[in-house]
């Protein structure tokens, strides 16, 4: 019994040690496998790190607003009578848009101007009298305050018989109606709304911070969603008072309104230009990679150790990994402060799976960053 027990341990223990023994030498020699195994060359789009021309912006959002828009509102109570406009027309100033009824006020004038014209007369038969002494002084006078009480009252009937009618104050787009004929309106009653589309307003807000940085005068540029087109206009107010309870400062810049695509009420996205600076590197936001110690970037540059490539034949080239110092972003680019110099070909896509020291091989026929940067901004050597 005893001997078959330390048989079988013997045998337990023979086939256990075998197992760690296989797992042992299967690791080793995959290990050594790896170790042997050249490291795979990446393939990478770059970018050369140059100097270039920058014009900073800052960026908000705001409101577009007609230069000029109103809306119409009548100054009397009535009942509509004629609407003289379409929706979406275009007017005049001065066009008559819509009138209330007005026969009551229409008799007023009548009988203010009879009057009045009764007065003048009388004015003119006292006026002879007087001069042949027949009238005194006196008489003459109160004739003359009767003809001017009598003008008054002319001027005043024609003044609420002018209040019947809503007029255009300017030139521009009416838009729907927004009552009928025959309905009563009382004062204060909106009309329509009347913009002129020529040229357009933007109001906005920036932290006090950007202040120092605005000017009236400065160029800006509007854009809409769903729109590609950038609308230029300049910054024309900026209002002194900074709001305690948000710490923003009101802006305001006009725009031309070339084919009407602006709407007033729209939803927009602002750029305030700054002043352009020379000498700037920068590099697609893309370019750069955030980890716990910071920025970085990849620099593709020729082998270390490598022996002289054959004559014809492009030297071996390796990623590095590079640590930088970013400054200011704007329209896709990042300032490059320290870390990257110029000439250096920069990493613009794939960076998630390089490693330090890996061979690279760049193919640069299709390098969306490139183009992306050249539209941003012109670049200068």
């Amino acid at each position: 019994m005893v001997k078959r027990l330390v048989i079988a341990v013997l045998l337990l223990g023979l086939v256990g040690g075998g197992l760690v023994g296989f797992n042992l030498f299967r690791d080793n020699m995959i290990a050594q496998i790896f170790a042997n195994m050249p490291q795979q060359a990446a393939t990478v789009s770059t970018i050369e790190a140059k100097p270039v021309t920058w014009t900073p912006v800052i960026e908000a959002i705001g409101t577009v607003n007609a230069a000029k828009g109103v809306d119409l509102t009548t100054e009397t109570a009535g009942v509509v009578k004629e609407i003289g406009f379409t929706a979406n027309s275009e007017v005049k100033a001065g066009d008559e848009l819509l009138r209330l009824d007005d026969v009551v006020e229409r008799a007023d004038v009548e009988a203010a101007r009879t009057q009045a014209g009764l007065a003048e007369t009388s004015l003119k038969r006292t006026s002879e009298l007087s001069q042949r002494g027949a009238a005194t002084n006196a008489s003459r006078e109160q004739t003359e305050a009767a003809a001017e009480a009598a003008k008054a009252q002319l001027a005043r009937a024609e003044a609420v018989l002018a209040q019947r009618v809503v007029s255009a104050p300017f030139g521009g787009t009416v838009g729907i109606a927004r009552v009928d004929v025959g309905q009563y309106v009382t004062p204060g009653t909106v009309v329509a709304t009347l913009q002129d589309l020529s040229s357009m307003r933007v109001d906005f807000n920036l932290p006090e911070q950007d202040l120092p940085k605005l000017a009236v005068g400065q160029k800006i540029s509007v854009r809409i969603e769903g729109l590609d087109e950038a609308f230029a206009g300049a910054l024309t107010g900026i209002d002194p008072r900074v709001d305690p309870a948000t710490r923003l400062v009101a802006l305001r810049g006009s725009v031309a309104n070339a084919g009407a695509k602006l709407t007033p009420g729209q939803f927009v996205r602002i750029k305030v230009e700054l002043p352009t600076e020379d000498g700037v590197i920068a590099l697609p936001q893309t370019a750069v990679s955030a980890s716990l110690y910071g920025d970085y970037v990849y620099v593709v540059r020729p082998k270390e150790d490598a022996p002289a490539p054959a004559e014809g034949e492009a030297p071996a080239l390796e990623v590095r990994q590079v640590f930088v110092q970013t400054g200011r972003r704007s329209g896709g680019l990042v300032e490059v402060v320290t870390g990257v110099a110029a000439g250096d070909q920069v990493v613009t896509a794939g960076q998630n799976r390089l490693s330090n020291g890996q061979p690279a091989v760049v193919d640069n026929s299709v390098n969306p960053a490139a183009k992306a940067t050249g539209d941003a901004v012109g670049a200068t050597e």
